[in-house]
This record gives C-alpha cells, structure tokens and sequence, in this order.
C-alpha cells in the first residue's frame, strides 16, 4: 500500500502562485509515476503533471498548466512539489497527488494510478 498526503492549498488572488507538497508513504518503491490531477465542481478530473520517480528530467504537463507549473521532488523526504505560478479563476479545483505503476501509454489519465491522496482545495480569486 502507498499513502499519499497532499498540503499546501488554500484562497490566492488571480496572477499570484501557491506550492502544493504530497508526501509518500509505505510501499514506495511501487510509486514509480506519481502526478498531480485536480477535479473542479461538475467536471472530471483532469491531468496537471506527471514524474517518473526514477529518472530526472521526466516532468510532463497538461496543456492548461503548461508553462506555469513545475512539478519538483525531494527524493530524501519522498515529497513531490507542485509550483503553481500566474494563477487564473479556471485553475480553481481540487487537487490530488497519485502514484502508480510505470505504464507510459497511461501516465496521463486517472486508469494509471492506483493510490491517491485526499486532495487539497486551492481558489483562485479573480
């Protein structure tokens, strides 16, 4: 089992930034691809990012977020960090981290991670 505790949102203005943190717990090492998706009221839940635990260099990012959030880690604390610069009301959401297997062809959808956290609210005043 892996446990995945996300933290760090909360109420921004439009154009400011936020840093959202997920710690993994437990079984790790079957944490290979971790992401960060976030769900907004009455919509499905969409891709933000992605990282390959073990390789640098991996990050890959949803059109809408893209050029605005960096995805980082710190392997010693197991915690993946998800930078949010220039926010925008749209970005408003819940925000889940995720960790699964290494399957390439669904490292983007929801079917390719099989543990998730319990999601952190971030709002975006306009």
């Amino acid at each position: 089992q892996v446990q995945l505790v996300e933290s760090g949102g909360g109420l921004v203005q439009a154009g400011g930034s936020l840093r959202l943190s997920c710690t993994t717990s437990g079984r790790t090492l079957n944490a290979l691809r971790r992401a960060w998706f976030r769900q907004a009221p009455g919509k499905e839940r969409e891709f933000v990012g992605c990282i390959n635990w073990n390789f640098a260099g991996t990050e890959e990012y949803g059109d809408s977020v893209k050029g605005r959030f960096t995805i980082s880690r710190d392997n010693t604390k197991n915690t993946m960090y998800l930078q949010m610069n220039s926010l925008k009301p749209e970005d408003t959401a819940v925000y889940f981290c995720a960790a699964g297997g290494p399957n390439y062809y669904a490292r983007k959808s929801t079917a390719g991670y099989d543990s998730w956290g319990q999601g952190t609210q971030v709002t975006v005043s306009s």
